[in-house]
């Protein structure tokens, strides 16, 4: 496959060359769109006035909740997603605190 050809999608896939291809271009997706969110917090550290508004534990679980929704509704496993979902979250406050004090040093 070459640079500019797209993945075959999963159900194409008939080697593990296949696979991979179609993982690392997901991965690329995944890593622009964690780009896209993480500009979201940029946005939430410059918008907000106190720092303790930052870590909002009620909106933590709305957030979880309604990536477990979506995962089972796709067909993978609530559980995990809600794993994954707790560290980016945890991972995103982190960093929203970071810009949230950069801004205002």
């Amino acid at each position: 496959m070459s640079s500019t050809d797209s993945p075959k999608n999963a159900e194409s896939c008939n080697n593990m060359v296949d696979v991979r291809a179609g993982v690392d271009a997901v991965d690329a997706q995944l890593v622009n769109l964690l780009a896209q969110r993480f500009g979201y917090m940029d946005a939430a550290a410059r918008i907000k006035t106190e720092r303790n508004a930052v870590r909002d534990e009620a909106r933590k679980q709305q957030v979880l909740a309604n990536v477990k929704d979506a995962a089972r509704n796709a067909g993978i496993p609530a559980e995990v997603v809600g794993d994954l979902w707790e560290l980016l979250v945890e991972a995103s406050i982190a960093y929203e605190l970071e810009k949230w004090d950069a801004n205002r040093a």
